[in-house]
C-alpha cells in the first residue's frame, strides 16, 4: 500500500511539473485578464468627473443630490474556482492517453493558474452521481490533495449525470464564481440547470474526446463494448458503409452537442486527448479577450 501510494505521489508531482510550462508560458496572464477582468464588484458612488462614462452614472443618487454621481467598482480579488469533474467509465477510454488522463492533465493547468492568481480551488467528482466534493481552499498543497483524489478515487457510478452536479454546485456557490465542467459529455439533457448555473456564475465546459470517436480505423472484426453499460456489440470495421456510419453519427452528436451549449450561451473548450492542448486554449483566450473589448 505504501508504495502504491508513493508510485501515485510521483505521478502527482509529474502532472504538476509537466503542466508547469503551460501555465507559466500560456495560462497565467490570459487567466487573470479574461476572468479577473470580467469579476468586479461595487465599491461606492462619487460626483461626475469630465471623461467619465455616462454608463456608470447612478441615476437615483443622482436626482436625489441634484448633480451627476457615478457608480465605482473595483475587481474582485478572488474568485472561487469550482472543477466539476466527470469520473464515469467512458472517461477511461483512449487510444495514445485516456480521456481520464488528459482530463486530470488539464484540470492542474487550470487549477495552478488559479492558484497563482490566489483564487480558492474546490473539486466536485461526478458520476452518474455526485461522488466527492472538496471545499475551495487556496494554495499549491490544496491543489497537489485535488489531484490525488482525483487519481485514487475510485467510481462507484460507472454511468453519466450531468444534471446532478450542476445542480449541487448551483445549491453550494453562494458566491459568484468561475465553474469549469470537464467531461466527455455524453450524457442526457441538462441545459436547464446550466442556464441557471450561468445567471450566476461564468461557465465554461471543458470537451474531452478522443480520436477514435470521431473516426474508427479499417481493422476487421471487434467487439466493441460500451463502457457505462457493459454492452458488447460485434461489428466489421472494414465495412467502408459503416465507418461512414460511425463517423456521420459522431459528427451529429457534436453538432448538436454545440448548439446545446451555444442555447446554453455558455463557452466550450474542445480538447483532443493525446494532443496539445495549446492550440485550444490560445484560441479560446483569445475569443474571450475579444469578446471584453466590444
Amino acid at each position: 500500500m505504501k508504495a502504491q501510494l508513493k508510485e501515485v505521489l510521483k505521478e502527482v508531482r509529474r502532472i504538476e511539473i509537466s503542466t508547469h510550462g503551460l501555465v507559466e508560458g500560456l495560462l497565467a496572464g490570459a487567466y487573470h485578464s479574461v476572468f479577473k477582468g470580467r469579476g468586479i464588484e461595487f465599491s461606492e458612488v462619487r460626483e461626475y468627473m469630465p471623461g467619465d462614462d455616462i454608463r456608470t452614472i447612478d441615476w437615483n443618487v443622482t436626482a436625489r443630490m441634484n448633480a451627476p454621481f457615478v457608480k465605482e467598482f473595483i475587481e474582485e480579488r478572488d474568485l472561487p474556482v469550482y472543477i466539476l469533474f466527470d469520473i464515469s467509465a467512458s472517461q477511461n477510454f483512449g487510444y495514445e492517453k485516456s480521456k481520464k488522463r488528459a482530463a486530470i492533465e488539464i484540470a492542474a493547468s487550470l487549477m495552478f493558474a488559479a492558484v497563482k492568481d490566489n483564487d480558492p480551488v474546490a473539486l466536485c467528482m461526478f458520476s452518474d452521481r455526485v461522488e466527492k466534493f472538496i471545499p475551495p481552499r487556496k494554495g499549491r498543497k490544496h491543489v497537489l490533495r485535488i489531484l490525488l483524489e482525483m487519481i485514487l478515487h475510485e467510481p462507484k457510478g460507472k454511468g453519466t449525470n450531468l444534471e446532478k452536479p450542476i445542480r449541487y454546485i448551483a445549491n453550494i456557490a453562494k458566491r459568484r464564481g468561475i465553474i469549469f465542467i470537464i467531461s466527455d459529455f455524453l450524457a442526457g439533457e441538462f441545459e436547464k440547470p446550466l442556464r441557471i448555473l450561468r445567471k450566476k456564475h461564468d461557465v465554461v465546459l471543458v470537451n474531452i474526446s478522443d480520436m477514435r470517436e470521431e473516426d474508427i480505423p479499417d481493422i476487421g472484426y471487434v467487439v466493441l463494448e460500451d463502457e457505462e453499460t457493459g454492452e458488447q456489440v460485434l461489428v466489421n470495421t472494414s465495412d467502408p458503409e459503416f465507418r461512414k456510419a460511425y463517423t456521420r453519427l459522431s459528427k451529429k452528436h457534436a453538432k448538436k452537442l454545440g448548439e446545446s451549449f451555444r442555447k446554453s450561451r455558455v463557452d466550450m473548450i474542445s480538447l483532443v486527448s493525446g494532443e496539445s492542448y495549446e492550440i485550444s486554449l490560445r484560441k479560446f483566450f483569445r475569443m474571450r479577450e475579444r469578446r471584453m473589448v466590444r
